[in-house]
């Protein structure tokens, strides 16, 4: 068994990353403190180097790698804020950075400092190795620089963890106190004081434990916005209370300039630390003053609507300012239409999306920062239209992480990367593997190596789940049988149809990979599974299974008709129970959405919706969408306030009302479908990797306009949204003079045109 796990690491960390790098392709040596308690957490050093330049060179790429984060100093400048990655990529191994610096060093003598925080414990998005170290290996064609004993290094010690509770176990991360009365503030200086360091202590070559394997970083390093002054009117102060009001929900770091006592303590704190913290302890930061002016930026990122300094009445307040930081992406993606219900709903699911991205997608950026793949799920998609291709490379990382924590009895399990967890929960790994997982991401990116990778070992995975005489799955135990957050949860039907998906996900990838055998195979069980599936658990007028005693699942009927598994003449009945039934939370409510637009009834979609959502999109004090339907006890889960699986409908009102969705890899192919349904208009800007799509829709009674571009080495398939028209116009020439002049061709029906690249309006009448 010992050996399997160690040679599935070995795979997952050479064969899947691609990007290894040998031992003996580094130089640089991992280093740390001459004594180290490895039992304390929440420990900070100050590693430094100064060293003689005489040739600049073109390119200086430093590769770093730390346990847990750093922060990198050349020459007095700031080059990176927040480097480094939670650990890992696999239960073994360590991300690292690459960094150019060359725009930093100069010639003469030079100054690298690296301030190094340690977390010292597991959480449900880290896996900690249990010692902090530092490993930098810069080698350019004229010059050479890396770690080793003759690195000085120093505890900062006036990093410390704030008294008080401790963040709950899922985080990571600690309350972090700064004591400036004991601070080195020059430490990292040309000019500072050395003689408070020691030489650092060699700790192993590139591989040694207990980092191992070094895995390149695969997403950006993170976009830094600056630091921004709050203004005047969104800072109150009440007492020993100062009150700040931020833009919106942010990742930040909070800055102060203030004159104070000796021994004054300070408070930061937010409204998601006081208020809408999820019913966990979150994070906090302390500070204990010097005596007279003093600026302090606390490094470990908050989040929140509101921050709060709590500070004795009598110190005197210069500047506040926060910094923002967050995965290096825009907002390039675009909805609005004629309900202001929908563009609010886009707007604050877009930027919900955002707060749950940084080193994993996450939960929540609060209670947990723990990358539930099922929330991966949706979040990659709402990605897909919200933000520039840069976010595709978390979505990648996400799918690689999946499967490099695949257990040796080839259980998958979430949230990973994890230290102190390792429970599978059976239908959110079915939904990341199959159709709406990794499917969906090679739809829109055409990333064709990551299904060639990760192909094996879903199938594996697949292989464990037990079957009945008839085909269909057991009740799989895994180590949480959650369904979703809510009530009448028909179980057996939601673990089938996610593993029919899954099928749907696997037969399309063995499709794309030329695996004929693996096609055959999957699309004769997929045939076998829906007879079965349908004959045992639809009873005449609603799916559901004969053992199960609760309300009608809603859930269950949206998953049916998604995977085909629900032919058309039940669609009616369908509509019945999602009229009746409403047990989905806001996680599951997405597919009903989906589902009810597949249904080609866009009305019934949007109000739905509409009255679902309603209360957290007509929030006016949040910018962000909430886990459960309602706030605190009225949510699910502790309902926190900034959960990126409530944005479903982002993806739906620009994939459906709109109707732009890849229809071949990459959007080699991509339809133009539009339902608007009760919207009298709505337009979007899709950022796909082949180009910005733009589409606007307008309806009156009588006519519709549609008007889109294809991107260059694409092609549009447009379907007509009516059944029946008067007559159509495609770029002012009637469709028919059209086709004969071959300017557009017809696709599968009469309904559907291929459309080339360029710039195209298509007005019917109707």
């Amino acid at each position: 068994m010992k050996t399997k796990q160690i040679c599935l690491l070995l795979f997952f960390s050479i064969i899947l990353f691609s990007n290894r790098i040998v031992a003996q392709e580094w130089k640089g040596k991992w280093i740390g403190l001459a004594s180290q308690d490895t039992s304390l957490i929440n420990i900070w050093a100050g590693f430094r180097k100064d060293f003689h330049i005489d040739r600049l060179p073109k390119q200086a790429i430093a590769k770093i790698a730390v346990d847990s984060k750093y922060w990198l100093y050349v020459n007095d400048e700031l080059v990176v804020f927040e480097g480094g990655l939670k650990r890992g990529p696999n239960p073994n191994d360590t991300y690292y950075d690459e960094v150019d610096i060359s725009k930093s060093l100069k010639k003469g003598s030079n100054t690298i400092a690296v301030k190094v925080w340690y977390f010292g414990k597991h959480g449900f998005s880290h896996n900690s190795s249990g010692k902090l170290g530092l490993l930098f290996d810069l080698q350019s064609d004229n010059f050479e620089l890396y770690s080793n004993k003759s690195w000085l290094v120093k505890r900062l010690v006036e990093y410390q963890s704030a008294p008080g509770k401790e963040p709950n176990f899922r985080l990571p991360e600690s309350n972090i106190l700064y004591d400036a009365r004991v601070a080195d503030m020059g430490w990292f200086s040309r000019k500072g004081d050395v003689t408070s360091f020691e030489p650092a202590v060699e700790e192993g070559i590139v591989g040694s434990a207990p980092w191992n394997n070094l895995v390149k970083r695969p997403i950006p390093l993170w976009k830094d916005f600056g630091l921004k002054t709050f203004h005047p009117q969104d800072v109150v102060r009440n007492g020993d209370t100062v009150i700040c009001r931020l833009p919106y929900n942010m990742q930040f770091t909070p800055y102060f300039d203030m004159e104070a006592n000796e021994g004054d303590s300070i408070s930061i704190v937010t409204d998601n630390y006081l208020y809408y913290n999820g019913s966990a302890e979150n994070i906090r930061a302390a500070y204990v003053a010097k005596d007279g002016r003093q600026q302090y930026e606390s490094l470990g990122w908050i989040n929140g609507h509101v921050l709060y300094f709590i500070v004795p009445e009598h110190v005197k307040i210069n500047q506040l300012m926060y910094r923002e930081t967050g995965y290096d992406t825009e907002f390039a993606g675009f909805f609005e239409c004629s309900d202001p219900f929908f563009n609010k709903l886009w707007q604050k699911a877009a930027r919900t999306l955002y707060i749950t991205m940084r080193d994993t997608y996450m939960d929540c950026p609060d209670r947990e920062r723990a990358q539930w793949t099922g929330d991966a799920v949706l979040e990659a998609q709402e990605a897909f239209y919200a933000l520039t291709p840069s976010s595709h490379a978390l979505a990648r990382k996400w799918l690689y992480e999946l499967i490099g924590w695949q257990k040796v009895d080839d259980v998958l399990f979430s949230p990973i990367p994890a230290g102190n967890w390792d429970k599978e929960l059976p239908d959110q790994a079915l939904a990341s593997i199959g159709y709406y997982g990794i499917w969906m991401y090679y739809m829109h990116t055409g990333d064709k190596q990551a299904i060639v990778d990760l192909y094996p070992a879903i199938q594996k995975y697949i292989s464990l789940w037990e079957k009945d005489k008839d085909g269909l799955v057991l009740l799989r135990e895994g180590g949480w049988q959650w369904g979703d957050w809510g009530e009448n949860k028909d179980m057996l039907l939601l673990y089938n149809l996610w593993y029919y998906l899954a099928l749907k996900g696997s037969y399309l990838m063995a499709d794309e990979m030329g695996y004929n055998g693996d096609m055959l195979q999957i699309g004769e069980e997929m045939k076998r599974f829906k007879q079965a599936f349908n004959q045992r658990f639809w009873n005449g007028k609603e799916y559901r299974d004969p053992s199960y005693s609760g309300k009608t699942d809603d859930r269950v009927h949206a998953l049916a008709v998604l995977a085909d598994i629900a032919d058309k003449d039940r669609y009616d009945l369908i509509l019945d129970v999602f009229s009746k039934q409403e047990h989905a939370s806001p996680y599951m409510e997405k597919y009903v959405f989906e589902a009810m637009y597949k249904m080609r009834q866009p009305v019934l979609a949007n109000a739905r919706h509409k009255k679902r959502f309603a209360e957290m999109v007509n929030n006016p004090n949040f910018t962000t969408l909430f886990e459960g339907w309602g706030i605190g006890k009225d949510g699910y889960g502790g309902g926190t306030v900034n959960h990126a699986w409530s944005g479903g409908g982002l993806t739906i009102m620009s994939s459906e009302a709109c109707g732009i969705k890849p229809l071949e890899p990459g959007y080699k192919t991509f339809s133009v479908t539009p339902h608007l349904g009760d919207l009298s208009y709505a337009k979007t800007k899709v950022p796909s990797i082949k180009g910005e799509i733009a589409s606007s829709i307008s309806r009156s009674a009588d006519q519709m306009a549609v008007k889109f571009n294809v991107p260059k080495g694409t092609t549009a398939l447009f379907e007509l949204p009516f059944e029946k028209y008067k007559s159509i116009l495609i770029n002012g020439i009637p469709v028919d003079e059209s086709i004969e002049k071959g300017k557009i061709a017809v696709g599968n029906s009469d309904r559907q045109w291929i459309i080339p690249e360029g710039k195209w309006e298509i007005k019917i009448s109707i």
